[in-house]
């Protein structure tokens, strides 16, 4: 008999009381949060967009990256679950022709709950300021303002590499079929608690050298990026984007919280690789 793997736990029924819905500004999308709305609501389910249970994604898969950093202070205590409005995406288990399917199955509140590892981000400066934080679900990419980006890359405190090159990619294992993708990074499985660090466009010659293989780290190892010359550095965490100056180093490792998704029926993720990018 197969196993329950170990990220997957079951929830017991009634746990399920409040949702919100997150959606795409499109027609579709529109209609069919005023159709889960108004039937979760009959079922006695409370709307509540500031302490939800549940969040329904109805949209793509930036829909739900918006959903994530929304509600990214209570990752805890929240679940989330996809609709997909147009192709089918990593982040949504079911289609615009299933939300009767859906709405019946959250009515239900039987389900089990999955755990995927999110990328920790803290970028320290040389003036003493406050370090900054952030969470990404997919990857954050850093670059220079101006230029080539110039760093050293530091493997738990010790140096691994010079990089010059166009900037450096971090990824979760759920990020690893977005932009990582497109950067020959490897696919990896959300079970395993790790990141994976791609180069973007690197220098490569007698003078400079790196690895040139995307790199996996497991979650008790961390990644510093320290500057060598140019102290500005655009991070780019998800959809969002923004300068910071002054940099002393980012520091990037395996988050200690995790995202949850609410599973209401199998859904593998090497079923949704094959279906993404074979067909």
């Amino acid at each position: 008999m197969e196993q329950t793997p170990r990220y997957i736990k079951s929830v017991p029924a009634g746990s399920l009381k409040k949702f919100a819905i997150e959606k795409r500004g499109d027609e579709l999308s529109s209609a069919l949060r005023k159709r889960i709305f108004e039937q979760l609501t009959v079922h006695k389910l409370i709307y509540d967009d500031m302490e939800p249970d549940l969040v329904i994604s109805v949209g793509g898969d930036g829909t739900l990256l918006q959903a994530f950093h929304r509600y990214s202070d209570r990752l805890s205590k929240t679940a989330f679950v996809g609709l997909h409005t147009g192709h089918l995406g990593f982040y949504a288990d079911w289609t615009a022709e299933e939300v009767d399917d859906l709405i019946q199955s959250v009515i239900e509140r039987t389900f089990d709950m999955v755990e995927y590892p999110l990328l920790r981000i803290a970028v320290d400066f040389v003036d003493g300021t406050e370090s900054k934080h952030f969470l990404a679900l997919n990857e954050c990419t850093v670059r220079s303002v101006e230029g080539l980006l110039v760093a050293d890359v530091m493997i738990k405190g010790e140096k691994f590499e010079s990089f010059r090159g166009d900037g450096l990619c971090f990824s979760t294992p759920t990020g690893s079929t977005a932009y990582n993708k497109g950067l020959s990074g490897a696919i990896i499985h959300p079970s395993l608690s790790s990141i994976q660090l791609t180069e973007i466009a690197s220098i490569n010659n007698r003078v400079y050298r790196t690895v040139g293989s995307p790199l996996i780290l497991p979650e008790h190892h961390r990644c510093q990026v320290m500057p060598v010359t140019d102290r500005s550095f655009t991070l780019s965490v998800d959809y969002l984007s923004g300068v910071h100056d002054q940099v002393k180093q980012i520091e990037f490792g395996v988050a200690e919280e995790k995202i949850r998704f609410a599973r209401f029926r199998r859904f593998p993720f090497w079923r949704r690789v094959r279906d993404s990018f074979i067909g």
